[in-house]
């Protein structure tokens, strides 16, 4: 059942279809319903693009074990930065108001003043926008969804390397 479940062709559409479906809620979330994404969400998004590319590569290459053991943790690898950008936005979701940053430039206007690196150092550390919460989804943020969704796609991919490096069991 494992081996079905983890067959790298399989697992890396599904985990395609996923991110894709997940950046697709974001843009209906951005075009229709019109909530501008804060630095940290943009971030966030980059990371579910590089997990779906990785992963639609991977699907379509159709590797062996390493290849799909090399797949595997660079999906994982963008599911953990993912997560851990997501965790820092929820943390800053969850400070006390007195305590939130305050509101900076946006992204645009940030890659037009500074170089790349402090725009990333900025933009990670967050800003007032970020800590607001303008749409729940069974009372849980974007942010809190996202590092949810971020935790699924690199504990699946792990589970997946683990299973093919211990190698197919038999029954006694």
């Amino acid at each position: 059942m494992l081996t079905t479940l983890f067959h790298p062709r399989l697992l890396f559409a599904a985990t395609f279809l996923a991110c894709a479906g997940l950046l697709g809620c974001g843009s209906y979330l951005q075009f229709h319903d019109g909530l501008e994404p804060c630095p940290m969400c943009i971030f966030q998004r980059l990371c579910f693009m590089a997990a779906g590319i990785v992963a639609v590569v991977g699907a379509a290459h159709g590797p062996r074990a390493r290849g799909a053991t090399v797949y595997g943790a660079l999906v994982t690898l963008a599911a953990g930065v993912g997560a851990a950008i997501a965790a820092r936005q929820v943390w800053l979701q969850h400070l006390p108001e007195d305590q939130v940053p305050a509101c900076g430039p946006g992204l645009e206007y940030m890659l037009e003043m500074w170089p790349l690196a402090e725009v990333v150092k900025k933009a990670l550390r967050g800003t007032g926008e970020c800590a607001t919460v303008d749409w729940t989804f069974l009372g849980a943020s974007i942010a809190e969804w996202s590092l949810v969704c971020f935790v699924i796609l690199a504990t699946v991919h792990l589970a997946a390397i683990v299973h093919r490096l211990r190698g197919p069991r038999t029954a006694a």
